[in-house]
């Protein structure tokens, strides 16, 4: 139940996402990214809202067509529409591959298989448009020592200090970039958001967000060139002047929600691959602000009335209560009906 209700708030946002996207891309194999996220989309979210309805499930409000406006104005560039895509496809695989592991009803495997299925194609289709149009960053090149070694000093792991530390090792040269591409994508979606938000504190929330990513960044960055690596950018992340909201403060605080979640997913998995002290750490204290931020978001969301509950276990206390409430109510209406009247008008009450 938990895999198929997130996939289906996940999925009703990214209709409303691609749909928007789709009104505003110019260059056709873009388009034609767009149009198969814009499907699988779509095509999870039916198949995730029948299964529930098939097991007599309630189905989750989501987003509809309110919360988005596919004739507002561009806001991003094409560029920033595959990143955005290839990044979105990473998060579909992360979240759908742990959902598939820990799911043993056949019908939700089944619909947890596809969906990892196509993720990874769209993750592919997308890589292949950014490789021909010259545009995929890839990560950084380095010289290694080709030779096989084992570990026999504890000092490899260093210190939180910077003196005498080791170069970085291919596994977090790959954790770091990752995670620079990913707040690098972040940023220019909160840049755009926040110029279309029309709530004061959505607003200010979004732009929390961008000051995050970008300290983010520059941190990551910064493991990088201590070690005369250098760090590749992706170019024509645009976002235009636009100020028309393409889509609802609603679903502008749910998009920020799940970014968070994929940034602390992925801040968890690069600082337990890191055997570098000062970078494991680095995680640690970064995925810690990363949920303070992610609360202040929740809180806004509630104040608003705009997150939806997922489904809860019965409360078997207040059940309880409930039930004792319910039979009080029975006795003292069994005690009124027993409540007679004599012959003179006056109220005979019964014995009990």
């Amino acid at each position: 139940m938990a895999a198929l209700w997130s996939s289906f708030q996940n999925n009703s946002m990214a209709v409303c996402v691609f749909k928007y996207f789709l009104e505003n891309v110019d260059d056709q194999e873009n388009k034609s990214i767009v149009e198969y996220a814009l499907h699988t989309s779509e095509e999870s979210l039916v198949r995730s809202e029948q299964i529930l309805k098939d097991d007599q499930q309630s189905i989750p409000i989501g987003f509809k067509d309110e919360d988005v406006n596919p004739n507002a104005p561009r806001l991003y560039s094409d560029t920033f529409y595959l990143y955005y895509i290839k990044n979105m496809a990473k998060v579909g695989l992360s979240v759908y591959g742990v959902a598939l592991a820990t799911s043993a009803k056949s019908s939700v495997r089944e619909f947890l298989s596809k969906a990892v299925e196509s993720s990874t194609t769209l993750y592919n289709k997308t890589s292949d448009v950014l490789l021909s149009k010259g545009l995929f960053v890839r990560p950084p090149y380095v010289s290694t020592t080709n030779e096989i070694d084992f570990i026999d000093q504890k000092n490899y792991k260093g210190g939180l200090l910077t003196l005498n530390r080791r170069p970085v090792n291919v596994i977090e040269i790959t954790h770091v970039y990752a995670n620079i591409e990913t707040n690098l994508v972040g940023q220019v979606l909160l840049i755009g958001l926040s110029q279309v938000a029309k709530s004061k504190k959505v607003r200010q929330y979004c732009d929390k967000g961008k000051e995050i990513a970008t300290k983010h960044v520059k941190l990551f960055s910064t493991i990088l060139t201590d070690d005369d690596i250098a760090v590749p950018m992706p170019s024509d992340l645009k976002v235009s002047n636009s100020e028309i909201a393409p889509f609802s403060d609603k679903l502008i605080m749910f998009h920020t929600s799940l970014l968070i979640q994929s940034s602390t997913s992925n801040y968890a998995t690069a600082a337990a691959a890191s055997l570098r002290t000062d970078i494991s750490t680095t995680y640690v204290r970064l995925a810690t602000e990363v949920t303070s931020y992610a609360n202040d978001g929740v809180n806004i969301m509630i104040d608003n009335s705009w997150l939806e509950e997922p489904p809860q276990t019965v409360n078997k206390k207040i059940h309880q209560i409930n039930k004792l409430r319910s039979q009080q109510k029975v006795i003292l209406k069994m005690v009124k009906c027993r409540t007679t009247t004599n012959s003179g008008g006056g109220l005979i009450p019964s014995p009990h």
